[in-house]
């Protein structure tokens, strides 16, 4: 076949793909290129649902009472949306990071350093309502969509540097959802999520005045670069004068004055209030490890469980601390704690595992790397539960392992590919 034949092979195809995946927004109306389908759409959040929460702080299970607020808050919200029958779920997550994301089918997220930012529920109505459109007008699988366009996708489990990485572990397993979640959304996505949402939010009975003060906050923080918004909030929806003015616009012509519900969401988040000095100490010793300086990140960290001894994730941190010390049966104790306390979140099975593989405990650190992977497979679990498996005279089952964890990038794949060879030579 000549090059003109081929070009007009691949003009063919991508003509037919486009004819036959042209669907209706569902939210504006207008056609749009549709290649993934509804089913598979549902299908794909609720199986990214959980494995990206754990990668993004995982569930803030102190206050359970917080999620059912959020959660019939969004509900509210969602029964207006132009994809009121979509299965919308929302939970509140366990992270600083001031965030809140959507995947397609109506998973959505908000993260509780978002939450102590808002003053009222209109304005909590207003993050959820935000996301509802992004998942109601599939933005998710539009982006997914372009990606799948230029390539047929990337495979790949990730990788972690090393077994202490304090950065944290980039996940593979998760990847495609954590993708979704923390990708940044174009100006057109913003702008449509915004206007919507206004909609939404009147036809709900919230003030949609709160989305105006919302932007203009967000737009006040991005000037003034504070940090923890630009990694999360601001990475993913870029705040802009554009939208402040037509948010502005559009609640002129609606019509500001509704339910603001500023009593109610301070009685709501009294409990978050309070527990926030203890969080703020686990930030603390988080940056101060991160700096090497494991000495005052002990003295931190220690207060925070003293404040709020119920909370998994201080104990992960300190045993974390404790293992960078060559404090290994100290930090046995604190991750087997974390992992009492929250035996779901892959991360503090993950460190028990590692943890425990050291100390040669090989049942221990078998059952928890398995167990960590079955949420969010990682590299290192793969490549070390491959160790236990030489360890433990299973040469088939340590192949198939670091196999597995060959399949990633880094380090860890080339320690995999090494012991590998040597098992197959």
């Amino acid at each position: 076949m000549n090059l003109s034949a081929i070009k007009n092979s691949l003009v063919a195809i991508a003509l037919a793909l486009t004819l036959s995946g042209c669907s209706v927004n569902p939210v504006t109306g207008e056609n749009q290129l549709s290649l993934i389908g509804e089913s598979q759409e549902l299908a794909m959040g609720a199986e990214q649902y959980v494995p990206t929460q754990q990668t993004q702080g995982g569930r803030f299970y102190v206050d359970p009472e917080l999620t059912l607020y959020v959660s019939e808050v969004g509900q509210k919200m969602a029964r207006v949306s132009d994809r009121a029958d979509l299965p919308y779920e929302f939970v509140v997550l366990n992270s600083s990071v001031p965030n809140a994301w959507a995947l397609p089918g109506g998973k959505i997220a908000i993260n509780r350093g978002l939450l102590t930012e808002l003053d009222d529920e209109a304005q909590l109505a207003s993050v959820l309502g935000h996301e509802i459109v992004h998942a109601a007008a599939r933005h998710s699988v539009q982006r997914m969509q372009q990606g799948m366009l230029i390539s047929a996708g990337v495979a790949g489990l990730g990788f972690a540097l090393s077994d202490n990485e304090w950065a944290g572990l980039i996940m593979g397993g998760a990847a495609l959802g954590a993708q979704l979640a923390l990708a940044q959304y174009s100006q057109g996505d913003e702008l449509e999520s915004d206007h919507y949402g206004i909609l939404y939010m009147k036809e709900a009975g919230y003030d949609p005045q709160a989305a105006v003060e919302l932007q203009e906050l967000f737009l006040k923080l991005s000037e003034g670069r504070q940090s923890s918004f630009i990694d999360g909030l601001f990475a993913t929806h870029p705040p802009s004068a554009k939208r402040v003015q037509e948010n502005r616009e559009l609640v002129q012509k609606v019509g500001a004055g509704g339910y603001r519900g500023e009593d109610v969401y301070e009685r709501k988040m009294a409990k978050l209030r309070s527990l926030q000095p203890a969080y703020d100490a686990h930030d603390k010793a988080m940056e101060l490890a991160s700096k090497g300086e494991m000495k005052p990140a002990l003295d931190k960290i220690n207060e925070a469980i003293r404040l709020l001894p119920r909370e998994a994730m201080f104990y992960a941190l300190r045993g974390r601390i404790y293992q960078d010390q060559k404090e290994t049966e100290k930090a046995a104790a604190d991750f087997e704690k974390a992992v009492e306390l929250y035996p779901e979140m892959f991360k503090y099975r993950l460190y028990n595992g590692l943890n425990a593989l050291r100390l040669n405990n090989l049942d221990k650190a078998r059952e928890n790397l398995t167990k960590a992977n079955e949420t969010v497979p990682t590299s290192i679990a793969f490549l070390r539960l491959g160790d236990v498996a030489v360890k433990q005279n299973n040469r088939n089952e340590a192949i198939a392992y670091y196999s597995k964890a060959a399949e990633a990038g880094g380090d860890v794949a080339e320690e995999a590919k090494r012991k590998l060879a040597a098992l197959t030579q």
